[in-house]
């Protein structure tokens, strides 16, 4: 009997450990497949990376914000968020940034969206018209971001502004 116990518990721990293991390269192999975000790789010179962002905790009432097309927005892939007057937020080559607007229009009476925004580092244009207007407004147009080095990165944005 002593000895049935003895083998019991070598067994136990042998099968134990094994599926520690197991579960120890389960978890190694999942980090190694895991796709990385394209902003976060390294700039590359004359290249605007321009990465997606959460909506900003930051924002509390009126905002504007934008992805690159319907079916991005529709899943929360934003590349741009402001709060509708002061400051924008962007991940911009691997860097998320809040900026001050320069100016931006009022989207209550424009049928077209206008905000720029500047800092020492871009340039940032957004350029929008109303699509269809209710609580929210949803805007088509295109986001362009110029670098002091003449870099610039344009792409057509689909957002809503509201509050």
């Amino acid at each position: 009997m002593k000895y049935l116990i003895i083998f019991f518990s070598a067994f136990m721990l042998v099968a134990c450990k094994k599926e520690k293991d197991t579960v120890q390269n389960a978890h190694s192999t999942d980090s190694s497949n895991i796709a990385k975000d394209s902003a976060a790789a390294h700039t590359a010179s004359g290249k605007i990376l321009v990465g997606t962002i959460p909506f900003p905790k930051e924002i509390k009432e009126c905002s504007c914000y934008f992805a690159k097309s319907k079916a991005d927005f529709e899943t929360e892939k934003y590349i741009y968020a402001d709060d509708a007057g002061k400051t924008a937020y962007m991940m911009l080559d691997g860097k998320r940034l809040a900026m001050n607007l320069i100016s931006s229009s009022d989207m209550e009476v424009d049928e077209e969206l206008t905000k720029e925004i500047e800092n020492e580092d871009y340039k940032i244009s957004v350029k929008g018209k109303k699509i269809k207007g209710e609580e929210a407004l949803l805007f088509e147009g295109t986001l362009t971001i110029e670098k002091p080095d003449g870099s610039v990165f344009t792409t057509p944005i689909y957002g809503e502004c509201g509050c």
